[in-house]
């Protein structure tokens, strides 16, 4: 019954698989949070999902600390093997750059950067090699207008529009 879900977390891998339920801390233990809400079966079940978080690399890890909501888990057909309905991840989304899955690996791989962002920024802000650098595209700016809708209707406290 979705066509898109929008998903955020605490942590994305290479793979698309979210988790919004636990991370490991740096100097041990384990921090718990309040779990997926219900992404679960939004990540399984919806034609695609875009995934939007900030690209830091302890957000972006080779592999999730927990698996609370499945991208295309191992890569490859791992999805479709597990039964899952849903299309999977087909956008990650950050305040670097744009990203997307290669169609028969579904690795993570970046697609787009944000003007002023390089290559190298994203490649040290994640968890796991995205390639050999190579020429992207640049993001379109917003428009004044559209800029305003964002900073007055989405994102009022600017936690993502610097």
């Amino acid at each position: 019954l979705v066509d898109v879900g929008f998903l955020g977390g605490l942590e994305v891998d290479q793979y698309g698989n979210v988790n919004t339920t636990a991370v490991t801390l740096p100097g041990g233990g384990i921090r718990h949070f309040t779990g997926s809400g219900g992404a679960n079966d939004i990540a399984s079940l919806a034609r695609s999902t875009v995934i939007v978080m900030r690209h830091e690399k302890r957000k972006f890890p080779a592999r999730v600390s927990y698996l609370t909501s499945p991208g295309f888990l191992t890569g490859g057909t791992a999805r479709e093997e597990a039964g899952l309905k849903g299309g999977g991840p087909v956008r990650v989304i950050t305040d670097l750059g744009v990203l997307g899955f290669d169609p028969s690996s579904r690795r993570m791989e970046l697609l787009a950067l944000h003007p002023g962002v390089t290559w190298q920024e994203v490649q040290e802000n994640t968890g796991f090699s995205l390639g050999e650098p190579r020429p992207l595209p640049t993001t379109a700016e917003p428009s004044p207008d559209e800029l305003r809708l964002l900073r007055e209707a989405i994102d009022p406290m600017r936690v993502y529009i610097r």
